[in-house]
């Protein structure tokens, strides 16, 4: 994995990204790591993320491992696809 940094040639992924019924939300923070809810459970996973172009990978503090890309807009993170936070497109669905 590459280190993450704010390059301009890396999409800013920074901030909160949400499914469209608000079920899960994975906050991306500036530092490389990420705090993702499900459901009423708080951090529910945590740990490191790296951007490379439009691609992420994760490192969980558990210690799996997954990986995201951002098209148009929206973070399709395994199988799921998550939205900014104040994207209309989310509650449009």
């Amino acid at each position: 994995m590459t280190e993450h940094s704010p390059q301009s040639a890396h999409v800013d992924v920074e901030g909160m990204w949400v499914t469209a019924d608000g079920s899960i939300r994975q906050e991306l923070l500036p530092d490389g790591r990420y705090d993702e809810a499900r459901g009423s459970r708080r951090s529910a996973y945590t740990g490191r993320y790296t951007v490379t172009g439009s691609h992420l990978d994760y490192l969980d503090d558990t210690g799996f491992t997954a990986t995201g890309d951002v098209r148009d807009g929206i973070l399709y993170h395994e199988h799921l696809i998550l939205f900014r936070e104040n994207d209309p497109r989310r509650t449009a669905r």
